[in-house]
């Protein structure tokens, strides 16, 4: 399968962000960039939101987002329907999320990993496959449709 990711920092994420898309145009993944360019202040919902509405409309298997503490970008996210986003600091979280979470978007807290571990959460996220199973049910109970 050809995947496709969408990619979205604020000024905190602008320094792992262009590793990371080279890493992932390395492995063949077309990269849809929401940006920052540039580690000039910005609020970051400006650019998680595009993220998690390209997920939620299918344009991308899966979405990347970055700031400072992984906080705010995950809560941004999180508000869209058909968006789980997880928050990893360690490369068995990245994959976990995925694994047991189906998680399709992964969060990045820059200000408490490296970027070498950064990169090591991307590819743990990108390697590890939904287990289904007892956590598809799970995960099903997850959305809640108003």
């Amino acid at each position: 399968m050809n995947r496709k990711i969408a990619i979205g920092c604020d000024h905190a994420g602008f320094p792992y962000r262009e590793s990371i898309i080279s890493l992932l145009k390395s492995k063949g993944v077309a990269v849809l960039d929401f940006g920052t360019d540039s580690p000039d202040s910005v609020d970051y919902p400006d650019f998680a939101h595009p993220v998690a509405e390209a997920v939620e409309a299918g344009d991308v298997q899966m979405g990347i987002v970055l700031c400072g503490s992984g906080n705010g970008v995950a809560m941004t996210v999180n508000k869209h329907q058909g968006v789980r986003a997880a928050i990893c600091w360690n490369e068995e979280l990245a994959g976990l999320a995925r694994q047991h979470n189906d998680a399709n978007v992964l969060s990045i807290p820059v200000r408490f990993v490296t970027e070498t571990l950064a990169l090591a959460l991307v590819e743990a996220f990108l390697d590890t496959e939904f287990e289904g199973g007892r956590h598809a049910r799970r995960v099903e109970k997850i959305r809640i449709d108003k």
